[in-house]
């Protein structure tokens, strides 16, 4: 008996062989071809619901990010909890939303990725973004920080973290990276106006730090 499933299931599937396949061999290793096969569909199936490989690239970032982001998006309307507490679990979001999360970043790093390593990037500031502004606006009502630019502070702080400690591109020991959290962590308190110590919390969300700075 022939089973008929719906577009969302269909998609859905070819996602999730596109994923897999894209862990295993890179995007550019991988050909419409390997996805028909993995599949078991027909090529004009592929087509109605994905024109081109790269379009699944695309819908599979969307999908991964936006599970990311409405974790943190919920963490971050939780008014119970303080402002600092909803920065770290927004920006916690982000590395444990998502079961298979460990692996996507896994296979974002390696070079035949790049540019899906690229758009994933893109697409977490600019969704990460206006959450973590609404914090800092927040924040700032509250006499914790004082800056006149929130959604650009927010921003700025957000591309600087996935630039800095984006260790698939940065190779980083243990105490480079611990030099660069607490750079990064100073430099944030003075981009957002906020007294020095105010975001030691935030230094949880990348592991535990030895006990004293660099020297």
């Amino acid at each position: 008996m022939r089973i008929v499933k719906t577009a969302e299931e269909r998609r859905n599937e070819i996602l999730d062989a596109a994923e897999r396949l894209f862990s295993e061999k890179g995007f550019d290793g991988t050909s419409t071809n390997d996805i028909l096969a993995a599949v078991g569909i027909a090529r004009g199936t592929l087509y109605h619901h994905f024109p081109s490989k790269e379009s699944i690239m695309d819908a599979l970032i969307e999908r991964q990010t936006a599970r990311m982001l409405q974790e943190a998006r919920n963490i971050a309307a939780d008014r119970q909890k303080p402002v600092i507490e909803r920065i770290i679990g927004a920006i916690l979001a982000l590395k444990v939303a998502g079961g298979s999360r460990n692996e996507m970043v896994a296979h974002l790093h390696k070079p035949q990725n790049a540019l899906m390593h690229e758009k994933t990037q893109r697409a977490i500031v600019a969704g990460l973004t206006p959450v973590l502004a609404g914090l800092v606006r927040e924040g700032t009502d509250q006499g914790l920080f004082r800056t006149p630019y929130p959604l650009e502070s927010a921003e700025m702080a957000v591309v600087c973290a996935l630039a800095v400690f984006d260790e698939g591109t940065v190779p980083l020991t243990e105490e480079e990276r611990a030099g660069r959290i607490r750079a990064f962590l100073f430099n944030a308190e003075r981009l957002l106006g906020a007294e020095t110590g105010a975001l030691s919390r935030v230094a949880q969300v990348f592991g535990d730090l030895p006990d004293s700075p660099p020297s």
